[in-house]
């Protein structure tokens, strides 16, 4: 029997010192040159704010779940309420604010190839799992196995969440799919380093991609039109937030947070015994997360907010609603972090592989749906980051193009948001079973 107690247990001290991490990362990845400017252009600001509380935790400082051991030689649990509070109501409120300024029209408006390669990257993402596992079993069958929490895929799902929608769909699928959270630094780490890469790759394209668009075929014409448009519509929406903007975004998002949590709580108990009725074990497996209040609390909180985009609501992204979203994100990935030990990170070097398979079965469909629609480059690049990259790295890759055009990547990252974790269960499903022929 071990006392495992950290070196602070109260939240309070715990939560300033996540915050405090998030804000120190904040500010050394605005400085505008030196060593700071190049160690950002390598190491993406999100995963610091996932290592950093990792490493507090690694060291003793702070701990998830800890035990006490008394004078008399029994054994007391404890347990850090930061993640439950952080996945509960500060993940669907960031999904909310996210979802917020979805413009349904205004994406049909860009143009069908804009959006048949946003839908062919999600495909890619879709079908790219379960292929890279049954690939993958051949040479390292040790490689994609696991049981139980362990299974590899239940960690693969944490990977579609976020190279479909992003780290609020990633975190859902960790939930959703109950993988060993100990685990999970090594999924974060395929994440970071693959789709680094190919964001990497697309912006070297981005400086040739007028000889891309020869190859392709493609007609520029309509990216003229779309910067015209993006502009005008940014410049629209775009005003200083009063308190009274900052009130209401706040009511909206935790309102249906609370409006979510009331219907999850129906829901889930009456799915949860519909598919204990199922009399194949298989089917009642790949079900069995409609029987999850967390999947409904993320669904019914994404479907709402989609249902706001078509009210006026949607004008509160031009008061900041995304970046309120991405406050919560960050304070999301932090709490996670904390629940992480970095010794497991390189246990599994197989997992590479399996990202590089999956990612490069993405990129190469992406390639051939553009060759056979003749799409330009841009709506290639921004259509895969939308998926991968989601609302961090999408704006980066539209804005390579052209500054008005930042937006775009935005917009379509935010349906990216609205359909992740859908789209993820649906891969994950195809993984669980390719996982089991393997």
């Amino acid at each position: 029997m071990t006392d495992t107690t950290p070196l602070f247990t109260d939240d309070t001290i715990v939560f300033g010192l996540l915050m405090s991490a998030i804000a120190l990362i904040f500010y050394t990845e605005s400085r505008p040159r030196g060593f700071w400017y190049k160690f950002y252009k390598i190491v993406p600001g999100l995963f610091m704010a996932y290592m950093i509380p990792a490493l507090f935790t690694t060291l003793g400082w702070i701990a998830p779940d800890w035990e006490t051991l008394s004078p008399s030689g029994e054994l007391t649990k404890h347990s850090s309420s930061i993640y439950y509070v952080a996945s509960r109501y500060l993940l669907p409120a960031a999904l909310v604010l996210m979802t917020l300024s979805i413009d349904l029209k205004a994406v049909v408006n860009l143009g069908w190839k804009a959006l048949i390669m946003f839908f062919t990257g999600t495909l890619g993402i879709i079908i790219g799992g379960p292929i890279a596992i049954l690939l993958i079993s051949l040479v390292s069958p040790e490689t994609v196995g696991g049981i139980g929490p362990d299974a590899v895929w239940r960690g693969l799902s944490t990977l579609a969440g976020s190279w479909i929608g992003g780290g609020a769909n990633q975190t859902a699928m960790l939930e959703i799919y109950g993988y060993n959270p100990k685990l999970f630094g090594g999924m974060v780490f395929v994440d970071i380093v693959v789709a680094n890469i190919w964001m990497a790759l697309l912006l070297i394209g981005i400086g040739k991609s007028d000889r891309i668009n020869k190859w392709l075929r493609a007609d520029t014409a309509a990216i003229e039109t779309l910067k015209k448009k993006v502009s005008t519509f940014t410049e629209s929406v775009k005003r200083n937030p009063s308190l009274t903007d900052i009130m209401i975004m706040v009511g909206i998002a935790f309102g249906t947070v609370s409006f979510a949590h009331i219907a999850s709580g129906y829901l889930a108990p009456f799915f949860s015994k519909y598919v204990a009725t199922f009399e194949s074990e298989t089917t009642k497996n790949i079900f069995t997360f409609l029987g999850s209040s967390f999947f409904w609390l993320i669904s019914i909180a994404t479907v709402t907010a989609v249902g706001l985009s078509f009210t006026k609501a949607k004008n509160y992204e031009g008061a900041g609603a995304s970046k309120y979203g991405s406050v919560f994100i960050y304070i999301l990935v932090a709490s996670i972090g904390m629940k992480m030990d970095l010794t497991l990170i390189f246990d599994n070097t197989g997992l590479i592989a399996i990202g590089v398979v999956w990612m490069s079965i993405h990129a190469l469909l992406l390639i051939v749906v553009a060759k056979l629609i003749r799409a330009p480059y841009f709506f290639l690049a921004v259509g895969s980051q939308a998926n991968v990259g989601a609302a961090a790295s999408a704006p980066i890759v539209a804005a390579a193009f052209h500054p008005s055009l930042a937006s775009v990547g935005v917009l379509l990252a935010v349906l990216g948001y609205a359909i992740g974790t859908i789209a993820a269960i649906g891969c994950t499903i195809l993984m669980e079973l390719a996982a089991a022929t393997a």
